[in-house]
């Protein structure tokens, strides 16, 4: 297949489907104990120190430490390929950058960071033995992703050339969004993408947010995809909870 399209492995890896996340964190344990308590997560160990948060057995997410303090503090979404390097080759070729060139991560996988023209960084994700997400969509677990861009029409078309078959294809369920920066946040905030965990109830959820220490970004607001508010963690990473 050519490369200016998106790709499935014989494994059935449809390229652009968000299949992961995860917290580069300055307190694993710190973060262990906010987001077990949030969200009912348990934990165990992963890879080198990061640990996989588990939700009824079943993994949801990563938190890792951060291995240099001028790293920011941040949830990532990784998006499948079932082939990395070739996907890296084709973020370059529309503008995008490597930020970290794609790596094995043991048996589980292959890794890479990218960014797109605007700057946001995401992830991608080529499965060994670990697939990703054990379960999504339900509270406590991975729901959505959305890109705040400042010109969406140019992340649009660089996603729906890169991702094409997750955002358009037969089927296509990509838990993908863009909107603009200014919709949410200052004009000054960069482009960026929010990862968004699935809630019960929104108000309740703020309120086990603010009493284990995050605090409120912006919400509760009503989006095309369920009511989210925008918060941080208790060290500062963001993320969004959505009730749908």
């Amino acid at each position: 297949m050519a490369e200016n399209r998106a790709s499935v492995s014989a494994q059935g890896v449809t390229e652009g489907v968000p299949c992961w996340v995860d917290a580069q964190l300055p307190d694993v344990d710190a973060g262990r104990r906010f987001y077990g308590e949030l969200f009912g997560w348990t934990f165990d160990s992963a890879y080198g120190a990061s640990v996989w948060a588990r939700l009824d057995g079943e993994p949801v997410a990563a938190l890792a430490p951060k291995t240099d303090g001028r790293m920011p503090t941040v949830w990532t979404v990784y998006f499948a390929t079932p082939d990395a390097e070739a996907t890296a080759r084709r973020i370059r070729a529309a503008g995008g950058q490597l930020v970290t060139a794609p790596f094995p991560v043991g048996g589980l996988g292959t890794a890479a960071l990218a960014a797109d023209p605007e700057g946001a960084v995401f992830g991608l994700w080529q499965p060994g033995g670990h697939r990703g997400f054990g379960v999504r969509h339900r509270p406590g677990a991975f729901a959505w992703a959305q890109l705040y861009a400042r010109d969406t029409d140019i992340v649009n078309t660089f996603y729906g050339h890169l991702f094409h078959d997750a955002l358009f294809g037969p089927g296509a369920d990509p838990d993908f969004g863009r909107a603009p920066v200014a919709d949410v946040f200052p004009e000054v905030m960069p482009p960026h993408f929010l990862v968004h965990f699935g809630v019960e109830d929104c108000e309740a959820a703020l309120g086990a947010v603010s009493r284990l220490g995050g605090r409120v970004q912006a919400g509760p607001f009503t989006a095309s995809y369920g009511t989210v508010a925008v918060v941080t963690d208790n060290q500062g990473a963001s993320f969004a909870l959505l009730q749908r």
